[in-house]
C-alpha cells in the first residue's frame, strides 16, 4: 500500500503471493455535541497551502482480467491499481496517465499472462475510471490528474496520499463514482501545522466518556514522519505497541524510509525520537518501527478483540489529519468484513483487507492511527477512506465522507508480532490462482496460472482439498466470497495452518471441502 515505492522491484511470479497483501460502547463515545467544558474537536479545513495530491483509483485492471493468486500473488492481469502519492517528478498527466516515478508506462491491455510472470502493468490509457461513468475517453487510464506537490523548501515536507480501490465493495461490482484513499497526510510543503494542546486541565473525565478515552490514549499515539534517501516523504500516525519502543503503523506510512530513509516520531508532549523500520508487510499494510533510545515510561495501548466488535459499537479515531496532530474523532462501526484492496499506483504491489468500516472522521494523515472502542481498547488500525471529489471521481481534494476502513487489530497484532520476531511477514495461502473478475459470482480458479504456471499448485493446499481449475469459490467458512480480492482478504485474516471450509461450485453443483492453509514468508 505504499504511496510512493519508487524503484520497488516488481514482485515475483504469482505462485508466491503478491507483496504482503491483506489476504484479510457506549453511546457517549459517538460523535456529538461536546460535553460542557470539553474542547471542541478541530473542524476547520487545512491551511490554505495544504492541498491533497491524491490520485484516484478505479477497479481492477480492465474489469474482467484474471490472474490473482488465491493466496495473494497477483497474477497476470487485473491487479487492482491505485494512484499513489506522487512526488514532484512523478505527477500524473491529466490525459497521458503518466506512471509515478519508478513505474513504467502501461502498454496495450492484454488478457495474456504478464511477461516473466510479473505483476501486471498499470492500466492502459483506455481503461475508464469508474467515477467517470465508464468513459475512458479523455480521462486517461489513470483518471483525472492529481495536484502536484509544491517544491520543498527548508524543512518543509511534501505529504502524500495514495488512492486505493475497494474489491467488490458493492454487490455486483465496483464503482459508484467514489474513490478509496489511503488515509495518509498530503499537503503542500509550504504549509505550516500547529499542534493543539492535549491537556484537559484539572477536570476529571469518566473513563467511559470520549474525553476519558482520549486522555488515556493520546499520550501513546504518535505522529510519524518518514523520508526516503532522495528526500521524498510523508506523514502518518502510529501507536505504542510495547514498552520496548515498538510503534505499530501502516506500511504505506513508512514505505519511503524502508531502504536507507529516515523516520522520526513525535509524541503529543512534543518529544521527538528517531526510529528505524523493524519490519513491514506490504500485503497487510502493517509496519513496525522502533524508537532509538526509547523512554522508560512508555504506555502501550490496550489491544481489544476485533472479532467481538459489533455493528453499531462506538468508535474513537486518533491521528493527524492534514497535519493536525492529536485529533480525536468519533463514530460507530458501520460494517464488518468489508473487502478493500489497494495498490501502490504502479500496478506492482497490492494489499488486501477484510476491514472494519467506521463513520468516524478519517482523513489523510490518520493512516496508522488507532481505532478505539468506548473503553479505549484498540480494535483496528485506520488505513483507508472512501471519498468523493469536487469534479467527479478522480479530481479535487479528498476527505472524509464518513466511510473509513481499518485493519482489524487481531490480524494486525499477529502481523506485528511476526515482524518484531523475524522482520518478515507471514501470509496464509490456498495455493491456487483466482480471477479478479467481479462477474463470476465468486472467486474462480483460473485455467492457467500467471506466466504459464499451474493454476493449482501440485501438492498444495487447494490440490489436496480437491479443488480444480474452473471451480468457483463462493464461501470461506461462513463468509460470502463474491470475488478474487474478497477471497484473498479473507484468507489473510487467518494464519497458516488454520483449517477452513471452502464452498465452491463445479458444473453447476455446490460442493464443500476442508482445506488447511499453507504459508508464504516475506513480500517477495
Amino acid at each position: 500500500m505504499s504511496t510512493e515505492n519508487e524503484g520497488t522491484s516488481v514482485p515475483p511470479a504469482p505462485s508466491a503471493p503478491p507483496p504482503p497483501p491483506v489476504d484479510a460502547p457506549a453511546a457517549s463515545a459517538h460523535q456529538g455535541p461536546p460535553a460542557p467544558g470539553a474542547a471542541p474537536g478541530p473542524a476547520s479545513p487545512p491551511p490554505a497551502g495544504a492541498r491533497d495530491a491524491a490520485g484516484q483509483a478505479y477497479g481492477p485492471g480492465a474489469h474482467g482480467t484474471e490472474g490473482e493468486d488465491g493466496y495473494g500473488a497477483p497474477g497476470a492481469y487485473g491487479t487492482p491499481t491505485a494512484y499513489g502519492a506522487h512526488d514532484a517528478h512523478g505527477a500524473h498527466d491529466a490525459h497521458g496517465g503518466q506512471v509515478p516515478q519508478g513505474g513504467s508506462p502501461a502498454g496495450p491491455h492484454s488478457r495474456s499472462s504478464a511477461p516473466d510472470a510479473s505483476w501486471p502493468p498499470p492500466p492502459p490509457q483506455s481503461t475508464p475510471a469508474y467515477g467517470d461513468g465508464g468513459a475512458g475517453h479523455g480521462a486517461g487510464g489513470w483518471g483525472s490528474a492529481p495536484q502536484q506537490p509544491a517544491p520543498k523548501s527548508g524543512g518543509g515536507r511534501g505529504r502524500m496520499v495514495a488512492a486505493v480501490l475497494a474489491a467488490a465493495l458493492l454487490a455486483g461490482g465496483l464503482g459508484g463514482g467514489l474513490g478509496y484513499t489511503l488515509a495518509r497526510e498530503n499537503d503542500s510543503s509550504g504549509s505550516t501545522t500547529v499542534s493543539s494542546s492535549t491537556s484537559g486541565g484539572n477536570v476529571k473525565r469518566d473513563p467511559g466518556t470520549v474525553a476519558g478515552v482520549a486522555a488515556k490514549a493520546l499520550p501513546s499515539t504518535v505522529t510519524i514522519e518518514a523520508e526516503s534517501s532522495s528526500g521524498e516523504g510523508g506523514t502518518g500516525t502510529g501507536f505504542v505497541f510495547d514498552t520496548q519502543g515498538h510503534i505499530v503503523t501502516n506500511n504505506h506510512v513508512v514505505a519511503d524510509a524502508v531502504d536507507g530513509g529516515k523516520v522520526s516520531v513525535t509524541f503529543p508532549n512534543g518529544k521527538k525520537y528517531a526510529a528505524e523500520v523493524v519490519g513491514n508487510a506490504q500485503g497487510y499494510d502493517v509496519a513496525v518501527i522502533k524508537l532509538d533510545n526509547a523512554p522508560s515510561d512508555l504506555r502501550p495501548l490496550t489491544l481489544g478483540n476485533s472479532d467481538e466488535v459489533a455493528v453499531g459499537d462506538s468508535t474513537i479515531a486518533i491521528g493527524a489529519p492534514f497535519g493536525l496532530s492529536n485529533t480525536v474523532t468519533t463514530g460507530i462501526i458501520s460494517a464488518k468484513n468489508r473487502p478493500v484492496a489497494s495498490s501502490d499506483g504502479t500496478g506492482s504491489q497490492a494489499s488486501y483487507m477484510s476491514a472494519l468500516q467506521t463513520d468516524a472522521s478519517i482523513n489523510p494523515g490518520n493512516s496508522g492511527g488507532p481505532l478505539l472502542d468506548a473503553q479505549g481498547n484498540v480494535i483496528g488500525i485506520n488505513s483507508a477512506i472512501q471519498s468523493t471529489s469536487n469534479g467527479g471521481f478522480g479530481t479535487g481534494q479528498s476527505g472524509s465522507i464518513g466511510l473509513g476502513f481499518a485493519i482489524p487489530i487481531n490480524q494486525a497484532k499477529y502481523v506485528a508480532q511476526e515482524l518484531i520476531r523475524t522482520g518478515k511477514p507471514v501470509y496464509a495461502k490456498i495455493g491456487a490462482s483466482v480471477s479478479l473478475e467481479d462477474t463470476t459470482g465468486g472467486a474462480k480458479i483460473t485455467d492457467q496460472g500467471a506466466g504459464g504456471s499451474e493454476p493449482v499448485d501440485p501438492g498444495g493446499p487447494a490440490d489436496k482439498a480437491g479443488l480444480k481449475p474452473g471451480d468457483v469459490i463462493t464461501r470461506l467458512d461462513d463468509r460470502v466470497i463474491d470475488s478474487g480480492p474478497t477471497l484473498i482478504g479473507e484468507i489473510w485474516t487467518h494464519k497458516p495452518g488454520d483449517e477452513v471450509t471452502i464452498t465452491y461450485e463445479r458444473g453447476g453443483k455446490e460442493q464443500t471441502t476442508d482445506l488447511t492453509l499453507g504459508s508464504r514468508v516475506g513480500d517477495n
